[in-house]
Formats: C-alpha cells, sequence, structure tokens
C-alpha cells in the first residue's frame, strides 16, 4: 500500500512541475501546480515519506506566495515542518522560521508564535538547549505582545527552568519572579505563586549567597501575602537556615521530609544536589 501512496505522490508532484514549466495560458498554473503539489504531499505522507512530504508543501508554499494567498502558504510551511521533524528534528527549523515569517506578515503574531514555540520544542527533544532558548524567547515576546498571558508564562517558565540547569541563576531568577508578579493577582493563577517562588528560592541557594536568600524570601513574603503560610515558605526557610548553620545533614534531612510530602520533580531534585554541593564546599558559586 505504500508503494501506491508513493507512486501516485510521484505521480502528482511530476504533473505539477510541468505545470509551473508551462505558459498557463489557459486558468492560473500557480492554482493548478499548488493542487497537485497538495496532493503529492498527502500521497508521500500516506507513504510515510516525511522529507519528500515536506518538500511539496515547501513548493505548496512557494504558489500560495505566488498567488497572494499568505495565510494558505504559512500553513503549508507549517505542515512541511510537521512532516520533516518526524524524519530529522532540526530539519524542521527552517519551516517553522518560515512558517512564523508570513504569519507575522499577516499580523498573526500569536500563530507566529506557536511557529516558533515548536520549533524550540523540537531543537530542546534533541538536547540543543541553547538555540531552543532563543525559540522559545521569541514565542514569549510574540505572546505578549498579543496579551496572551498564559502562553507567555508558559514560555517564560520554560526559558527560566532552561537557564537555571544553564547555571544562569540570576536570568532564571528574574523570570520566576516576574510569572509570579503577573499571576498574584489574577484569579486563575494566584495558587500557582507559590510554586514559582519555591523555584526561585532554589535558583538563590545554587548561587550560594546566603544574605541573598534571605532578602529574597523577605520580599517573596511581601508579594504574596499567603506565601508565609505555605509549606514551600517553610521549606525555603529551614533550607536556610541548615545553609546558616552549615549543617549538610539537615539540608539533606529537609529536602527528605518535604519530597515524602510533596514530590520534587527532577528539574529541583537536580537543583537541590547543586545547592547542597555548594554548601558542602562551604564557598558562593561564581556560575550565576
Amino acid at each position: 500500500m505504500s508503494d501506491v501512496h508513493v507512486k501516485r505522490a510521484l505521480e502528482a508532484k511530476a504533473k505539477a512541475e510541468k505545470k509551473l514549466k508551462g505558459w498557463g495560458l489557459f486558468g492560473n498554473k500557480f492554482e493548478d501546480a499548488a493542487d497537485l503539489y497538495e496532493q503529492a504531499a498527502n500521497s508521500f505522507k500516506l507513504g510515510k515519506k516525511w522529507e519528500e512530504a515536506a518538500q511539496c508543501f515547501d513548493q505548496l508554499a512557494e504558489c500560495h506566495v505566488k498567488l497572494d494567498s499568505i495565510h494558505e502558504a504559512a500553513s503549508a510551511m507549517s505542515s512541511a515542518a510537521g512532516c520533516i521533524k518526524k524524519a530529522d528534528p532540526k530539519k524542521a527549523i527552517p519551516f517553522y522560521n518560515k512558517s512564523a515569517d508570513y504569519f507575522c506578515n499577516l499580523g498573526r503574531l500569536g500563530m507566529a508564535a506557536k511557529s516558533y514555540r515548536e520549533a524550540a520544542e523540537q531543537l530542546e527533544g534533541v538536547g540543543a538547549n541553547e538555540e531552543a532558548l532563543d525559540f522559545y524567547e521569541k514565542a514569549a515576546d510574540l505572546f505578549e505582545t498579543e496579551n496572551q498571558t498564559s502562553e507567555t508564562n508558559k514560555c517564560k517558565l520554560k526559558i527560566a527552568t532552561m537557564y537555571a540547569e544553564l547555571e544562569k541563576y540570576n536570568k532564571a531568577i528574574k523570570l520566576f519572579e516576574d510569572v509570579a508578579k503577573k499571576s498574584v493577582d489574577n484569579n486563575l493563577l494566584k495558587y500557582s505563586v507559590k510554586g514559582y517562588l519555591l523555584q526561585a528560592g532554589i535558583c538563590h541557594l545554587c548561587i550560594g549567597s546566603l544574605e541573598g536568600s534571605k532578602e529574597a524570601l523577605e520580599r517573596y513574603e511581601d508579594l504574596d501575602v499567603t506565601f508565609s503560610g505555605t509549606r514551600e515558605f517553610k521549606f525555603i526557610q529551614d533550607l536556610i537556615a541548615a545553609t546558616e548553620e552549615g549543617d549538610v545533614d539537615q539540608f539533606t534531612q529537609v529536602i527528605g521530609e518535604f519530597d515524602s510530602m510533596t514530590r520534587l520533580d527532577a528539574w529541583k531534585t537536580k537543583l537541590l544536589l547543586r545547592a547542597k554541593k555548594i554548601l558542602e564546599e562551604g564557598g558562593e558559586d561564581d556560575l550565576t
């Protein structure tokens, strides 16, 4: 069955190419070619020939550009990216970029942001985190421009966690705090604030500055009047106390007790181990 789909795809593609080379005396050759390229792309998809399908969607987009159908061109580029990522996620990036460009030209910034975010997710999936950061930042900027608060926050939180993994703690803290500030007065988002402040607090511990951690905790009490009554606040407070005493065993015990009540995810565990190592070494981390 796969061979049948591929055969149909090749036939439709050949007809499309022939149409584009003709003079187009009758009808519009770009419209005709677009129909054929779309047929070819979908047949290649059915045959699981992802790169070939992406190439046809790319050609389909070019036809739509000639027809001044930019929205259709952007959609075709998104389809191309969706196909090529199945073969090689990194090869999808130029297609997502083109799709975003088309959507920006149409003023569809939210759609452009989604293309950038999808590019970021593909790069993150193959471990290209620093490249992914650039696309997440582009997406966050466009979502924010469109006042899409929830989507903006999702991107900023992703960026913050990635910054922390790269040991760029001050940048991570700024983003966690920014999202917390914008969420505290929102009835739908305010219940997540304690989590964001916890993440920021852990980043402070990774810097290794005891005074910085104390000052941050005081600011977080002012930022959210309910924070001091949460398990997250007590957790950070107890970790700071153990750090002040230079007590590694107590630091470890505090983590264990919190984890028994509220399971720590892999990101928090990784950073807390870094903070513990700084405490063991008795010095301030220079990687901020």
